[in-house]
C-alpha cells in the first residue's frame, strides 16, 4: 500500500477494500446455505443442493415442491444476517440452469 509504483499501490489498495467484503459475501452465502438445508428438511422438502456459485444456490428438487423450496430459501438467503441494509434474494425456476434465469 506504501509502494512508490503507482500500479503496484493501487492494487494493494483495491484488495485492501476487497478483501473483507469478499470474506463477508462468503460468510453470507455460508450461513444461507446451512440455513435453507435446515429450512428445507424441516418442511419435507425433497431435494438436494446441487451447487454454489458466488452469491447464488442452485437446488434440485421435485417439480411439485419447487415454489414451496424456492420461498424456503430465499427466505434464508434474506435472513443470512442482521444488516442495517436489507439482503435481497432473487429466484428463478426451471429444468436447468439457463431457463431459471429466465432463458
Amino acid at each position: 500500500i506504501n509502494a512508490s509504483n503507482r500500479q503496484r499501490r493501487e492494487a494493494a489498495e483495491r484488495l485492501a477494500v476487497n478483501t473483507p467484503i469478499q470474506g463477508s459475501a462468503a460468510d453470507l452465502i455460508k450461513r444461507a446455505m446451512l440455513d435453507a438445508l435446515a429450512a428445507a428438511r424441516r418442511e419435507k422438502i425433497e431435494g438436494r443442493l446441487i451447487l454454489q456459485v458466488h452469491d447464488e444456490l442452485i437446488f434440485e428438487v421435485r417439480e411439485d415442491q419447487a415454489e414451496l423450496a424456492r420461498d424456503i430459501i430465499c427466505e434464508a438467503m434474506r435472513n443470512a444476517a442482521k444488516l442495517n441494509v436489507e439482503l435481497k434474494a432473487e429466484s428463478g425456476i426451471g429444468s436447468d440452469w439457463f431457463s431459471a434465469h429466465g432463458g
